[in-house]
Formats: C-alpha cells, sequence, structure tokens
C-alpha cells in the first residue's frame, strides 16, 4: 500500500491510501478536488470511501465535490449538521463500532477538539493495523497491535510560550491552540503509552506552519521511538505496509 499525503496542515488535509490490490480509501476532504482526481488518475470509482474527521473547512471544505463525484463519505453526526450538507452518500456512523469500508475494516473513536472530531483505527491486509490521530489536545485510548501510525505534531510549547506569553495579546489564540490540537509532547507520550514493537511507519501530520520545527519534531520522535519517522509533507508518497519488505 502507498500513502499519498494530499495536504496536512492547516491549510488543507487529505490522505489517500493506495492499495496493490483493490479500492483506495481516503481520510478527509480539505484539499481541492482536482488534486485528489490526478492522485486517482482521474478515476474516481477506484474510491470505496472517504472517512472525514471533522467538519472544520480545512478538512471538509470539498465535501460536495467528493460527494457529487459519488464517494461515499463517513462521519459523526454532528459533523454532517455542521457543515449543513445531506446527501444520500453521508453515512453517518458511532464511535467503537465496527464497519467495512471496501477491504478496509474501520473503527471511528472520539478525540478532544472544539467540536465533534473522530480518530481512525483501521485494517488491511496490505498495511496492517494502523491509527490516524488529528486536531485533538488528548486520546484516552491506546491501541495494542499496531503496525503503522498517522499522528498529530502541531505544535511545540517553547515556540507557542515565546510567541504568545502574557505580554502578547494573544493569550485567546494561544489557549485554543493548547487546547484542540496535539502538541510535540502529546504526541510524545501518546506514542510511549502504546506498543510499538510491530510499527513500521510513524507519520507525523498537521504541524503548524508557524509553531512547529520539522527537523526537532523529527529528531525527538525517532530518537524517542527508533522507528521510521516521517514529517508529512503535500504531494508525498509513503510505502504504507505492514512491514518495511
Amino acid at each position: 500500500m502507498t500513502l499519498e499525503i494530499l495536504g496536512s496542515g492547516s491549510s488543507g488535509n487529505c490522505y489517500l491510501f493506495k492499495p496493490k490490490i483493490g479500492k483506495s480509501l481516503i481520510i478527509d476532504c480539505g484539499v481541492n478536488f482536482k488534486t485528489v482526481k490526478q492522485a486517482l488518475d482521474f478515476d474516481t470509482t477506484s474510491v470505496c470511501g472517504v472517512l472525514q474527521t471533522h467538519s472544520h473547512g480545512d478538512h471538509s471544505k470539498f465535501t460536495k465535490e467528493f460527494l457529487n463525484a459519488g464517494i461515499d463519505i463517513y462521519m459523526s453526526k454532528e459533523n454532517r449538521d455542521e457543515i449543513d450538507i445531506f446527501s444520500h452518500r453521508i453515512k453517518t456512523i458511532e464511535p467503537l463500532k465496527k464497519l467495512e469500508v471496501g477491504d478496509f475494516k474501520v473503527m471511528a473513536f472520539d478525540l478532544e477538539h472544539d467540536v465533534r472530531c473522530f480518530g481512525y483505527l483501521i485494517n488491511h491486509p496490505e498495511s496492517g493495523r494502523y491509527i490516524l490521530i488529528t486536531d485533538t489536545y488528548y486520546c484516552k485510548y491506546t491501541f495494542p497491535g499496531l503496525n503503522n501510525i498517522i499522528i498529530e505534531a502541531n505544535y511545540s510549547k517553547g515556540i507557542i510560550d515565546r510567541k504568545f506569553g502574557s505580554d502578547s495579546g494573544k493569550e485567546f489564540l494561544r489557549n485554543r491552540i493548547l487546547r484542540s490540537h496535539f502538541s510535540l509532547a502529546n504526541c510524545k507520550d501518546m506514542l510511549s503509552a502504546n506498543d510499538l514493537t510491530q510499527v513500521n511507519n510513524i507519520v507525523l501530520i498537521h504541524l503548524s506552519d508557524s509553531n512547529s520545527d520539522e527537523k526537532q519534531f523529527h529528531k525527538e520522535v525517532y530518537e524517542l521511538t527508533g522507528k521510521n519517522v516521517t514529517v508529512a509533507t503535500n504531494g508525498m508518497k509513503i510505502n504504507f505496509c505492514k512491514t518495511p519488505f
């Protein structure tokens, strides 16, 4: 399987999981649909569905275009109500209930954001068992037997403290970031809480353009885990298989 980063960050998020055999899965609709069609070689029938994490525009802005292309989108009821789009192709789902989307076995779980937000635990024969966690300041779950991890590392608290200290006049912005996104420290705590024995890839997503340090984040996560660590950038393709081989 290949993971294609069609968008990661505040400008738009979209992740394409392309198996060698069978249909592809997408998470989030936050990038221009033209970009998605190009990645699919203009064959939208090759997608078995989209999992949407939440309603914020950088994850949902192009929902209508996906629906108009005949692609089913799975999301929470709150997400559907917030984006105010009603279509028979929107499938509302509940957390901790298993479903199958093509050859992908999926279970949503709640994260902690300023709107209802789902993370996803996914299993596929080619990728093994993996999670995607984004736009949260806390995750109460741990996940045994993971083969791959996609996880937010949005900001460094040290950078935030320097930029948005008590004399900056931007404490509201600082507090919103702290209460809605994973810092590097949160990310590392989450990784430490899980058994990484079988993990092949750790992909860091949704880095802030101005409040993160890509090299520092990569270095610290690699030193913590010893795993193959990748910082997601738009257009990147990652070998997302169950093992390195």
